[in-house]
């Protein structure tokens, strides 16, 4: 039997497993049919978020920010090129500050935007503020080892 990674569905949240020797980009949701693997990051509330963030095998990029925020702004053309690049090595999410602010408060969102990358729903590292492409896919690879 091959090994398996745990994959949630940006779309319904189902946790599904796909086979480590099976190509990723062709991964659907065994619960809603969606592509898992879209290279765009999930829009996570607050009721989402654990569980996006814990039941990922893969490391998990998620991008704290508010409409608001002109640096936020910046970034959001950034992130969703690095998810392109990226996916499925790494997930991407975005949790807007404004909407799900328990998640925010939990994880000590003091400035925006902040980027903190997850490992099974551990924080491994943070950075705060707007990245150029070059710099933001370097310090995800680093950071997701």
């Amino acid at each position: 039997m091959s090994d398996s990674h745990h994959v949630v569905c940006a779309a319904c949240a189902g946790v599904n497993r796909v086979p480590a020797d099976r190509d990723p980009a062709a991964a659907r949701c065994g619960k809603c049919g969606q592509p898992l693997f879209g290279g765009r990051p999930a829009d996570l509330d607050d009721a989402g978020f654990a569980r996006f963030v814990e039941r990922n095998d893969r490391p998990v990029v998620v991008d704290f920010w508010a409409a608001w925020c002109g640096p936020c702004r910046t970034m959001a053309p950034v992130f969703e090129q690095a998810a392109a690049d990226l996916e499925p090595s790494v997930r991407f999410a975005r949790v807007d500050t404004e909407r799900a602010r328990a998640v925010s408060v939990k994880y000590g969102i003091r400035s925006i935007p902040t980027l903190i990358l997850f490992r099974r729903g551990r924080e491994v590292s943070r950075q705060s503020g707007a990245m150029p492409l070059q710099a933001l896919k370097q310090w995800i690879t680093r950071a997701a080892g």
